[in-house]
């Protein structure tokens, strides 16, 4: 007959054939007899059954051996399905006076996640077409999953809506998001806005965000650092929250872009603070009482600023991804300059800012320290204007260190002291050369006390001693 030969050929949403009279139910399968499930005003029989989906071609397969579960329905309630509405149809249906009752069969596709219960999705369906009881059936994120597939096949609109309004409404596992995505193409775009706003971006706001300077997700690293940062109530905490996400972040390039654009805004922040302290016009400008409260404000908000700088650059050595933090550190003449100024003036950073010099220190330190562990890969011209711009620095530090106060650590300044060395042992025999001549304030009345200046020294001559490495041409 044609509406078999259709139910072998067709896909598995189909259904298969319509025939008058009905033959007696017989049990769900083969291997286990239960009562025929019947709902309330049924008129008709409809018969589950199995489709895996065969090749027409294939001989072997025989749609009367496959697994089926009998159910005795009412035409009115499938109705409530534009498919069976279609399919009960004029069109479809034989004339009533041959046929009183009929009989239906709806093929179930396999799948391995139902493989325990085949039926059971489509009997809830079904149930539902029914009763129309969304709110007592549709209790779980993997109810709503299991049903909305057949819901939509069976273009029961009432179901896909309920469905969609309780994904939305809820929180899903990761293996639910993970089916909600299998399924999101499949559903209309009107009704399941809101519940696709969770897996991914509208299409208006996907093309905006590709020309807009930040991704969504380096707008939401960038608000993370800045709440880091400034004014939390909890910062030390936050902080470290949120250096646990920077880290395992799985797009490297998106948290170097990031942690680079927080360095660069705080670095000029100091920047400007320092440059206003500095300024000759500034100094002349101001009576001396305003003068004072203005630079003291400007100071303290030096120290705050260098403490998120400090955070950054340890966020940024962490990672392996501070190599735009060192470059830009080495080209801080102005800034190297006005630290000095700042640091010869001892009443002033002493009274306003007397952590500036510490933490100057430890941000100069914990940037050169990730270029000798190799944990910073920058070339020699960047290695070598490092320590040329904040040498200068170092020796005023190194010179104030013992009367400083604050919890102010001297062994800060040692620390530089032999990272410096370090670096200038990587540089060209020349530019070592220069530099090490820079560095005699190293040295201190007993030379026990300056062993590393000493092993520079050495191994500098040992070097320029050497013959010429490599032939000419």
């Amino acid at each position: 007959m044609s509406l078999r030969k259709r139910q072998r050929s067709a896909s598995s949403s189909r259904l298969a054939t319509l025939s008058s009279p009905p033959s007696p139910p017989r049990a769900a399968s083969s291997s286990a007899a239960s009562p025929l499930l019947s709902f309330p005003k049924a008129d008709l029989f409809l018969r589950l059954h199995l489709d895996p989906s065969p090749s027409p071609d294939d001989d072997d397969y025989h749609p009367a051996l496959a697994p089926f579960l009998d159910l005795h329905v009412s035409s009115a309630s499938l109705n409530r399905s534009r498919y069976f509405a279609a399919l009960l149809s004029d069109r479809w249906c034989p004339p009533p006076s041959s046929s009183p009752a009929g009989r239906l069969s709806l093929a179930v596709p396999v799948s391995s996640s139902s493989c325990s219960r085949p039926f059971h999705a489509h009997v809830e369906v079904l149930r539902l077409l029914h009763t129309l009881d969304f709110a007592g059936t549709i209790l779980a994120p993997t109810d709503a999953l299991d049903i909305l597939p057949v819901a939509l096949q069976l273009l029961f609109d009432a179901c896909v809506e309920a469905c969609i309004r309780f994904l939305e409404a809820v929180p899903w596992s990761e293996d639910e998001e993970a089916r909600v995505l299998d399924i999101a193409p499949l559903l209309p775009a009107d009704e399941a806005a809101d519940l696709l706003a969770r897996v991914s971006l509208p299409p208006a706001a996907a093309s905006g965000a590709a020309a807009a300077a930040r991704s969504p997700s380096e707008a939401m690293l960038h608000g993370l650092i800045h709440s880091a940062i400034h004014g939390h109530p909890v910062p030390a905490a936050t902080k470290a929250f949120v250096a646990m996400l920077l880290k395992d972040y799985p797009s490297r390039d998106c948290v170097h872009k990031v942690l680079d654009e927080a360095f660069l805004s705080r670095l000029d922040t100091v920047k400007e603070l320092m440059g206003k302290y500095a300024s000759p016009d500034f100094r002349i400008a101001v009576d001396s009482d305003e003068r004072e409260a203005i630079q003291k404000l400007n100071l303290h908000s030096a120290v705050l600023n260098v403490k998120h700088l400090l955070w950054l650059i340890e966020r940024m050595v962490d990672m392996r991804v501070a190599d735009n933090a060192v470059k830009l550190w080495s080209e801080q003449v102005a800034l190297a300059a006005d630290l000095q100024k700042l640091l010869t003036d001892a009443d002033m950073w002493r009274n306003m800012a007397p952590g500036l010099p510490m933490l100057v220190t430890r941000c100069t330190l914990r940037l050169a320290n990730s270029v000798v562990t190799g944990e910073t890969l920058v070339s020699r011209q960047v290695r070598m204007k490092l320590v040329r711009s904040w040498l200068p620095v170092l020796n005023v530090c190194r010179d104030i260190a013992q009367p400083m106060h604050s919890g102010y650590k001297s062994t800060n300044c040692q620390e530089l002291e032999e990272t410096f060395l370090q670096i200038i042992s990587t540089l060209p025999v020349q530019d070592a050369q220069e530099l090490l001549q820079q560095c005699l304030s190293f040295s201190t009345r007993s030379v026990d006390d300056c062993q590393h200046l000493v092993a520079a020294f050495k191994t500098w001559f040992r070097r320029a001693a050497r013959a010429p490495q490599g032939g000419e041409d």
